[in-house]
């Protein structure tokens, strides 16, 4: 259903030229949303995905171990879509204090991602709810180091920003003059805790995320916080139990495509399109996490199979593998803290591991090497290819 603009314009000045702001509309849409036919079709779809992967997290028998992987996954991804080169392997190393030469800017970016996913969840997790000054809280750890880190991180903008262009007069978009972004969160945040409003919760996301990039309420990072903005919504609401579902994989695969449907419902309230794409995003990249989490399963007890076989090396190797598992890329001094062995049991357990290919050295030295668990990071680096 198309409809008129979802705001209006205000005309400011910035830098001496006219620009045309755009103040969006309170949720929900109106008229109301068409849910009928297909779109409900597809809505349950969603939500039995969603459903299979917070059951298959609960059926493993670590589920931090895919949680760690997928929230480093996701905090890759979301990052490319604003323009860093990081990698995986690249985050991976940056969390092992003792390696060095891997490139700093981008993959602090990408760490800050994970620290401030982690405090959001662990405030929701703690009884605050998702507001405003959680929101701000996020943004601060996210730009708390690296490019952005003069943004004036967990504060909402004071001046004008905007989409696209050399300058706003020239701007693809100009979200909310800064005097106005104050109002629109509020009621964005009445919104996201308003338990009444007659909207599937998915639906209730999906229109979360458009009108939080549409206001755009920081001058770094609204990318990032709109993407995060998504999962704490779903684990608050319950639908979710653990963090696994994130969108970035597909944003990014279809990056036109989600640009081009903000501004359809912007410019002709066509929510239904936008909520179209945004649920077959989440039914496919909920199923997508759960086929991932089967083959990381299989893998994991087929390397602990192989292992078995080696005889009496068997106990050593399988601890080492077991903090393989924990953390795909590790130093040998890691695995000395976290399993408990000591230096030789460990080198003699990780010896084991790269004759049977599980595991491979990457530094080529004597000294300070480092080990991946190939296959692993092979499976979680699908689709994180940096553009």
């Amino acid at each position: 259903m198309k409809r008129t603009a979802t705001g209006t314009y205000e005309v400011t000045t910035v830098s001496g030229e006219p620009v045309r702001a755009f103040v969006p509309h309170p949720l929900p849409p109106k008229p109301h949303l068409s849910l009928d036919g297909s779109r409900q079709v597809l809505l349950e779809r969603a939500v039995l995905a969603l459903g299979r992967l917070d059951s298959i997290a609960s059926l493993l028998p670590d589920p931090h171990l895919l949680l760690y992987a997928y929230v480093r996954k996701e905090a890759v991804l979301s990052s490319q879509i604003e323009g860093t080169q990081s990698s995986l392997s690249n985050l991976l190393l940056f969390e092992l204090d003792s390696a060095p030469g891997v490139p700093m800017d981008d993959v602090v970016e990408v760490s800050n991602y994970v620290a401030a996913l982690q405090h959001g969840m662990d405030r929701l997790a703690a009884g605050f709810p998702l507001s405003n000054r959680l929101l701000k809280e996020i943004h601060e750890i996210l730009l708390s180091s690296g490019r952005g880190s003069t943004k004036h991180p967990g504060e909402f903008r004071r001046s004008q920003n905007w989409i696209g262009g050399p300058r706003p007069g020239m701007a693809h978009f100009v979200p909310p003059p800064p005097h106005a972004v104050a109002e629109c969160m509020g009621q964005l945040e009445l919104f996201l805790n308003d338990e009444t409003t007659p909207l599937p919760i998915l639906v209730k996301a999906g229109l979360a995320h458009v009108q939080f990039e549409t206001i755009h309420p920081f001058l770094d990072g609204n990318g990032r916080v709109g993407r995060l903005l998504i999962t704490l919504f779903l684990c608050q609401a319950g639908i979710l139990r653990h963090p696994l579902l994130y969108l970035s994989l597909h944003f990014k695969t279809h990056r036109s495509e989600y640009y081009r449907l903000l501004d359809a419902v912007r410019e002709h309230g066509d929510w239904e399109t936008w909520i179209d794409f945004f649920l077959q995003g989440v039914k496919d990249t909920a199923e997508g996490a759960v086929a991932t989490a089967r083959r990381l399963v299989a893998l994991f007890d087929q390397d602990r199979n192989a292992i078995h076989q080696t005889g009496r090396a068997a106990s050593s190797a399988l601890r080492v593998h077991a903090v393989l598992c924990e953390r795909a890329l590790t130093s040998l001094t890691a695995v000395v803290t976290q399993s408990g062995l000591s230096f030789p049991a460990a080198s003699a357990g990780m010896k084991v591991l790269t004759h049977l290919g599980i595991a491979r050295e990457l530094t080529g030295g004597k000294r300070n090497r480092i080990y991946t668990y190939h296959q692993y990071v092979t499976i979680l680096n699908e689709g994180t290819e940096p553009y």
